[in-house]
Order: structure tokens, then sequence, then C-alpha cells
């Protein structure tokens, strides 16, 4: 998540107006908005986490309905274990949560 984050500075210095030739989704221009809009997007749902682990501590697959407010499906449920799982090591490494392992060997994220 970290790498990803910088990694969209970097698109900054092209002009806003730029052709986007996304890897899904139609081509657009607006480069920069998408850019905040990511930007904007992913810091929320870092302090929702932060927010939702307050006190208690969790899996990633626990913290789903905090990033998805809507049912996943198999497939979905696997991307988006994917991104939890990030988010989680982000602020892990950020020292904004604890991680550690319980008896089943399982990594919880805690506030």
């Amino acid at each position: 998540m970290g790498l990803f984050l910088k990694s969209l500075k970097r698109y900054e210095r092209l002009p806003g107006e730029s052709l986007v030739l996304p890897s899904h989704g139609r081509p657009f221009q607006g480069l920069h908005t998408r850019l905040h809009a990511l930007q904007a997007h992913h810091a929320d749902r870092l302090n929702a986490l932060c927010q939702a682990l307050q006190g208690t501590s969790a899996t990633a697959a626990e913290v789903l309905p905090v990033l998805f407010n809507r049912p996943l499906d198999a497939h979905q449920t696997t991307f988006a274990l994917g991104e939890a799982i990030a988010h989680l090591h982000r602020l892990w490494k950020e020292g904004a949560v604890t991680r550690h392992t319980d008896a089943q060997g399982v990594h919880r994220f805690g506030g």
C-alpha cells in the first residue's frame, strides 16, 4: 500500500489533461482528479481501519465489512482480502496499529 500511494505522487508531474488508458475501465482524461480521489479514498479507508481497531484486534477477514459495505462473492473476497492485508500492513508499518500472532497462528491487528 505504501509503495502504491507513493507511486501516485509520481504521476502528478504529468499534465492533468493526459489521456489515461487504465488496465480496466474506459480511457479518460482528468488524471489529477483521479489521483486525488485515489489518495483520499485510501486515506479514508486507513482512517476507518484505525477507528475500527481501537481497543480491539481483528484479522484481515474480520475487517472486510469496514472496507467494503456491500456483499462480496468468492471472487471479490479474494481481491478484498488482499486489499485489507495491504491496508493493515501499511498501518502496522507506520506504527498506527500493532500485529500479533494468536494461538492458532493467525495474524491479528489492533489499535
